[in-house]
């Protein structure tokens, strides 16, 4: 039952990913593949364009977000979004995780995954799907 109603808003809207990533490379081979997933991709080169991408209106359901950025890091980037979204969904990618792990990214109260690089597609779109399926409300 649960995975037709997830079907269902599936087909009505593709969930809108805003992503942050400064490697132009990774960024290009994951939006690629995040298309490819069903995804709709909002492609920033770093944080700070992020930010003004939200600022100007884009809309976007979870942030997939690198740490180590130019101008706005990803855990500054987290920090000012979940300010106006405290349940904004993220999924953190880098390749220089914090020791303490994502406890020390987490702002707000909604959903966070740490990802290591190099990261396959496949755990990198289950880990998208775990936290937009962890902010649904009655999703379990």
């Amino acid at each position: 039952m649960m995975a037709a109603a997830a079907a269902a808003v599936g087909a009505t809207r593709a969930l809108r990913v805003l992503m942050a990533e400064d490697e132009p490379l990774a960024a290009e081979v994951i939006e690629e593949a995040l298309i490819d997933a069903g995804f709709e991709v909002v492609a920033a080169n770093d944080g700070q364009e992020a930010v003004d991408l939200a600022a100007s209106g884009a809309g976007f359901d979870l942030l997939l977000t690198d740490l180590r950025m130019p101008r706005l890091d990803g855990k500054a980037l987290i920090a000012r979004l979940r300010a106006d979204r405290p349940d904004l969904p993220v999924v953190v990618m880098t390749g220089y995780p914090p020791p303490e792990g994502p406890a020390a990214l987490q702002t707000g109260r909604g959903p966070l995954r740490l990802v290591t690089k190099p990261v396959g597609i496949s755990p990198l779109v289950a880990a998208i799907r775990d936290v937009a399926g962890a902010s649904v409300a009655g999703a379990s």
